[in-house]
């Protein structure tokens, strides 16, 4: 079985619009980097975007009004647009793979171990991980490819990640370094 990386959320509104944040654009550099790498391995790219209804959406009583499909606030941050034969899913709530495709997805192209990147670690990423682990995958977070709103929510969702769902915390750099996306890693 083979790697996928999934880029989750790194949109307009979650970097610099209605919940950007200096935190969330100091992962950017880094997943550009481990994307690009991704690529040059054949491991496949998986862009998964918050993408809600513009009336409606449950999201919107807890959060402000974001990411609505369509909008310029929906969109991949230009420092990480997708290129050809990377994917794109989109979402309606924090996990991943709830309510879309992207289990299919990664069962197609043979993928065993998830890579998960982006925004936001104790929401989204977190949630992702646990449906991941249910379905079977092994879970790997690059704490320097996630990030959380504070540095407590960040331990807290990393630990809890590596704890309950047995998820490797590592690093973009050692994922890179020491050929962790090759073929065969998630065996």
């Amino acid at each position: 079985m083979k790697t996928a990386i999934i880029v989750i959320d790194v949109i307009n509104d979650f970097v610099s619009g209605v919940l950007g944040s200096e935190r969330a654009e100091r992962i950017v550099p880094n997943i550009g980097r481990l994307i690009r790498h991704a690529r040059g391995e054949g491991v496949p790219v998986i862009y998964v975007t918050d993408a809600h209804l513009p009336e409606g959406d449950r999201e919107f009583d807890i959060w402000p009004r974001h990411a609505v499909d369509g909008s310029e606030g929906a969109r991949i941050v230009d420092a990480l647009k997708p290129e050809e034969g990377d994917y794109h899913v989109k979402k309606r709530r924090y996990s991943a793979f709830y309510a879309t495709g992207l289990d299919a997805l990664l069962r197609e192209l043979g993928v065993g171990a998830v890579v998960l990147t982006g925004l936001v670690t104790n929401i989204c990423i977190q949630h992702t991980a646990a449906d991941a682990f249910f379905r079977g995958y092994r879970v790997v977070v690059p704490r320097d490819c996630v990030e959380a709103s504070t540095d407590e929510a960040q331990e807290a969702a990393l630990s809890y990640m590596e704890e309950m769902y047995g998820a490797e915390v590592t690093s973009s750099e050692a994922l890179m370094s020491e050929g962790l996306l090759r073929e065969g890693y998630a065996a």
